[in-house]
C-alpha cells in the first residue's frame, strides 16, 4: 500500500508537470493579450506600472517551461536535489503569482482613475488625421467599444476639432457599424453609438485584469499541488520519519 502511495505520487507530480508546461503558455498569451490590449489604450493612462502584472506573468509563463522540464527529469530518477530545486522555485512562483494578484487588484483600482484624468486630453487633441496618433487612439476605441465621446456624442460639441471643421458632425468612427451611409452629422443622432467611451473602457480594463488575476490564483492553486506532491517523494527519497510511520501504517493494515 505504501509503494502504490509512492507510484501515485510520482504519477501525479509527473502529471502535474505536465499542466505546468500547458499552463506556461496559457500564462504567456495571457500576458501577451494584456499587454497588447492596454497598449491600444496607451493614449488613456500615463501609468506605464500599470503593464507590471501582465509583464510579470509573461515572465512566470516562461520559467514554468522550466521548471517543467525539471520536475519532469527529477522524479522520473527521484533525485533529491532536483526535485529540491524543483520544489524551491515553484515556491519562488507560487510567490510571484501572489504579487501578481495583489498588484493586479491594485492597478484594477487605479483603471478608472488613470482614464478619468486623461481621456478628456486625448480628445481634445483629436484632429482627425489617420497620421496622428491621438486621432487613430480614439477612432480605434470608437469603432472597438461602439461607443461616441466621452460620456455621449455630445462631448463632441466641446472639443476644439468640433469647433474647427464646422461640419456639426461628430467623427465616422462614432457611427454605428450597420448604418452604411452615416457621415457623423449630429442631425441624425439614431446613427451613433449612444454610449460614451468612458465607462466602457473601464469596464474594458477592469475586466481584463480580472482574468489576469483568477489566472495567478487558479495557476497558484496548481503549482501547491505540485510542490505538496514533490514534497511527498522527497520524504521517500530521505526517508523520512512521518513517511515511515505513514507506510507502516498501511502495511499493517
Amino acid at each position: 500500500m505504501g509503494q502504490c502511495g509512492v507510484i501515485s505520487s510520482k504519477t501525479v507530480l509527473i502529471f502535474l508537470n505536465l499542466i505546468f508546461w500547458a499552463t506556461a503558455g496559457i500564462l504567456c498569451y495571457i500576458g501577451a493579450y494584456v499587454f497588447i490590449t492596454y497598449d491600444d489604450y496607451d493614449h488613456f493612462f500615463e501609468d506605464i506600472y500599470t503593464l507590471i502584472p501582465s509583464v510579470v506573468i509573461i515572465a512566470v509563463g516562461t520559467l514554468l517551461f522550466v521548471i517543467g522540464f525539471i520536475g519532469c527529469c527529477a522524479t522520473i530518477r527521484e533525485s533529491h536535489c532536483g526535485l529540491a530545486a524543483f520544489s524551491a522555485v515553484l515556491l519562488l512562483v507560487f510567490a510571484t503569482e501572489v504579487v501578481v494578484v495583489v498588484l493586479g487588484y491594485i492597478y484594477r483600482a487605479k483603471v478608472e482613475a488613470e482614464v478619468n484624468h486623461s481621456i478628456q486630453k486625448v480628445y481634445n487633441e483629436y484632429n482627425g488625421t489617420s497620421s496622428d496618433a491621438p486621432s487613430r487612439a480614439v477612432d480605434y476605441v470608437q469603432r472597438q467599444l461602439h461607443c461616441c465621446g466621452i460620456h455621449n456624442y455630445s462631448d463632441w460639441m466641446h472639443t476644439p476639432w468640433f469647433t474647427e471643421s464646422r461640419n456639426h458632425s461628430v467623427p465616422v468612427s462614432c457611427c454605428k457599424s450597420t448604418i452604411s451611409n452615416c457621415s457623423g452629422t449630429l442631425a441624425r443622432p439614431g446613427d451613433l453609438y449612444p454610449e460614451g467611451c468612458e465607462a466602457l473602457m473601464v469596464k474594458t480594463l477592469k475586466d481584463i485584469m480580472l482574468y489576469v488575476i483568477l489566472a495567478a490564483l487558479t495557476f497558484a492553486a496548481v503549482q501547491m499541488l505540485g510542490l505538496l506532491c514533490a514534497c511527498v517523494v522527497l520524504c521517500r527519497r530521505g526517508h523520512h520519519p512521518a513517511y515511515e510511520l505513514l507506510v507502516s501504517t498501511g502495511l499493517d493494515a
